[in-house]
């Protein structure tokens, strides 16, 4: 990994459990985090502006400003980035798979392996 992500992820962590949050800020402050986490995994630039930018206090207060009652996780990520690095955005792709239950059931069932030939007759076809 890069030094400014180290130094990001040591100060998220650090912060997470530092500070006061209101009750909005404290129930998304884990997801908010993580999320933070894997944006300075992603991007050098954004880590250096997460160690060199506010604390997360702060931006856990940003986040939850005039949430109301509910927010969606994409954006609190959003509101948590561009605390972070105004003008950017997060950009969320999510894709159904109708096959998943038939898929999980062939990746646990294992195959039988036989090492004796097969025989077959043919005139059962017939």
């Amino acid at each position: 990994m890069n030094e400014w992500y180290e130094q990001a992820k040591r100060k998220l962590e650090a912060e997470r459990n530092s500070g006061s949050y209101d009750r909005y800020a404290s129930a998304m402050k884990g997801a908010v985090c993580e999320a933070l986490d894997g944006f300075c995994r992603q991007d050098a630039e954004f880590a250096q502006a997460v160690v060199q930018g506010g604390t997360f206090a702060e931006c856990m207060k940003a986040v939850a400003k005039g949430c109301g009652s509910a927010i969606s996780d994409l954006e609190a990520f959003r509101r948590a980035v561009r605390f972070f690095f105004p003008g950017a955005d997060v950009k969320f792709h999510m894709t159904v798979n109708l096959c998943a239950d038939v898929e999980a059931e062939a990746a646990t069932a294992a195959p039988v392996a036989s090492t004796a030939p097969k025989i077959i007759d043919l005139d059962s076809f017939l």
